[in-house]
């Protein structure tokens, strides 16, 4: 593998991880390039790019695992390196040979130690002969399901059931009984032919209650190879990591450095260089067993650099210019404590649902407790369901873990994801559940909670704080009257969450309302206050002075976020029903003023562009357009009211000029 200094940097890769590659490349005083499908073309790491090239359509088939479109982008930019980032082409051997056949500088590992540890069964038996401690089980080429099941009949159960090739938790499946052997096997071989192109698989003794430890390893072309500590990983669901931290509750300073020296040893059986990650099976009793080696940077690499003070990307280009480790095994340290979740566009409360839409709200920027954020998209940008419902990783940082986790749950409220259903509420209470606060979650807890929804799986209440506040912005003007007119007191029929709730308002003073919420509690008081900040809500709750973050969506639905919990509320018959019905047809969603037209006759516009900006009941509206098309005609001018439901911009939809010619 050659190693030599780059001057650029491309990136084959989207979203968080592209985003934070291309500022490094930047940082470091390289040009930073972005390749994108036709999905991406106006991605946030498209727009902080040095340069970029569209490389295919969104199926990631045809554009980021195309590896003949990624070199061919390289040679047009003139690329010097490639970092592949993870998921992808990051594990690929096939890519890593392509990319120094052209003469480019791969930023990974070697494509023989790829190849090596991405077979489980050679890794496993490499691992053996290295003496790194390996779980009881088998893997060999007789895969006649007669031989599968006498070993596993040998092994004993409970076991997993793994697929030789791929990982992310396909082709795996947990066998507690004899009698459930068949059956399992055939899913899991479906599974891994479907997900890997290969149904070979090895058995493993399942290990009931284990912490999921893995470690941090870094080598150079020169032969030096050490670890920066554990991460814990956990806090799983389906063999899908949701909270990592660094260090482990469950390593002490003596089994760090046991399991440390283990994984260097993986590193070096396979002549490793680069970043990677050995993935350990920490049993109750102390015992560990080597699981995988991940053959590039990890998503929850954050955590690691918070708490050794590290910059692993600045690392990984150091190290594929050919520059030897920039620190020895005795210099590392570990201080502090951080603590990362990933925050998903996923519903958890309707089977974690991939959720897709225009982001109204997202600054992705660390709170005041401190800590870290690494975003992949901001406020306006639209989310799809093409790739990975991953949005943003929020980290944590304190000199304990108490403060980090305090941290982070600081940073997870104080910056809410508006517009789209995240797992944000999900990810607060599984922070605040007794075993994550004592450390004690095992790598199948999520999964047993997720069967009865106990738990951080148990839906939450509506909020009817946050329905109150909702009443009052829906039911009061900008000038402080009730809506309805001469009347101060009626029924407002919301939608909450999916599910129909219907409230009494009465006007009760200016930009002040009684909301009752059902009959067996007193009403709330609710007084609207001047506006706080940009997308918060000032107001007053039964005496008490309060901030919400809100935001407006086109069809009129608010989106509130209020202490611990995320609401979407809207009257059972929202305003804007029309524009949102008939995409050629913006409408006011409310009587309000028109701060900005972003448009003119005849402009080209983009579903996602915000074309009107309206500012009503103390809040901003960013009226977006929800197909691509042309502007047809504008009846709106900045500064002028608009009343609502009136017509203020009408475009012909591309579809509608194609059907026409």
């Amino acid at each position: 593998m050659s190693a030599k200094p780059f001057s650029s940097v491309l990136v084959a890769n989207r979203g968080e991880i592209a985003v934070r590659v291309l500022n490094e490349a930047r940082d470091s005083g390289r040009t930073a390039i972005a390749v994108y499908s036709e999905a991406d073309a106006n991605a946030l790491h498209v727009r902080q790019a040095d340069l970029s090239v569209c490389i295919g359509p969104a199926l990631a088939s045809e554009s980021y695992l195309n590896i003949e479109a990624v070199l061919d982008a390289a040679q047009k930019t003139g690329a010097e390196a490639i970092h592949p980032g993870y998921g992808f082409l990051s594990e690929n051997a096939a890519f890593a040979r392509a990319v120094t056949k052209a003469g480019l500088v791969w930023i990974g590992p070697p494509p023989d130690a790829i190849e090596a540890m991405g077979d489980k069964a050679r890794a496993k038996d490499l691992m053996i002969k290295a003496g790194v401690p390996t779980l009881p089980g088998w893997q060999g080429g007789d895969q006649t399901d007669a031989n599968l099941k006498s070993q596993a009949d040998t092994i004993g159960y409970p076991l997993l059931i793994k697929a030789v090739a791929g990982g992310g938790g396909r082709g795996m499946r947990i066998v507690r009984e004899a009698s459930a052997f068949e059956e399992a096997l055939s899913s899991a071989r479906r599974e891994a032919k479907s997900a890997f192109g290969d149904d070979a698989v090895l058995i493993e003794k399942f290990v009931e209650r284990g912490h999921h430890v893995e470690i941090q390893v870094f080598a150079d072309a020169q032969g030096n190879a050490i670890h920066l500590g554990e991460r814990d990983c956990s806090a799983q669901r389906r063999r899908q990591k949701v909270i990592e931290e660094a260090p482990s509750p469950a390593v002490t300073p003596e089994l760090r450095e046991a399991m440390g020296a283990a994984a260097v040893a993986a590193a070096k059986a396979v002549g490793y260089v680069g970043a990677g990650t050995v993935e350990f099976l920490l049993d109750e009793s102390g015992a560990y067993y080597f699981l995988e080696m991940n053959t590039r940077l990890q998503v929850e690499h954050p955590v690691t650099e918070e708490v050794t003070g590290t910059n692993l990307v600045q690392w990984q280009f150091e190290i594929a210019s050919g520059a030897p480790l920039p620190l020895s095994q005795s210099d590392v340290s570990i201080e502090g404590w951080a603590i990362e979740a990933r925050l998903y566009a996923e519903d958890p409360f309707n089977g974690f649902a991939p959720q897709s839409g225009l982001i109204l709200a997202y600054d992705g920027e660390v709170s005041n407790a401190g800590g870290r954020v690494d975003a992949g998209v901001e406020t306006g940008d639209r989310i799809g369901t093409d790739y990975d419902a991953m949005v943003s990783k929020v980290i944590g940082t304190g000199a304990n873990r108490d403060e980090a986790i305090a941290s982070l749950r600081a940073a997870l409220k104080n910056d809410p994801l508006l517009g789209v259903t995240t797992n944000r509420d999900f990810l607060l209470a599984l922070l605040d559940g007794e075993p994550f606060r004592k450390g004690e979650i095992c790598t199948a807890d999520l999964d047993l909670w997720a069967e009865d929804a106990s738990g951080p799986f148990a839906k939450p209440d509506p909020d009817h704080e946050a329905v109150a506040l909702a009443a009052a912005l829906l039911g009061a003007t900008p000038q402080g009257v009730i809506r309805s007119g001469s009347v101060s007191r009626f029924d407002l029929p919301l939608i909450v969450n999916g599910e129909a709730l219907s409230v009494r308002v009465e006007q009760t003073g200016p930009n002040a309302v009684s909301v009752a919420v059902g009959e067996d509690q007193a009403p709330f008081q609710v007084q609207l206050l001047d506006e706080d900040a940009p997308g918060e809500i000032a107001f007053r709750l039964n005496g008490v002075d309060q901030r919400a973050h809100v935001a407006r969506s086109q069809d009129g639905a608010l989106h509130i976020a209020l202490c611990d919990q995320i609401s979407v509320i809207a009257e059972a018959s929202p305003w804007g029903a029309d524009a949102a019905s008939d995409p050629s047809k913006i409408t006011a969603p409310v009587s309000g003023a028109v701060v900005a037209v972003n448009v003119k006759p005849g402009d080209r516009v983009k579903a996602g562009d915000v074309l009107i900006v309206m500012e009503a009941m103390k809040m901003e509206m960013r009226l977006s357009a929800a197909a691509d098309g042309e502007i047809a005609s504008v009846n709106a001018r900045a500064g002028a009211q608009a009343a609502n439901g009136a017509v203020l911009i009408e475009l012909t939809l591309n579809s509608q000029e194609q059907s026409d010619g």
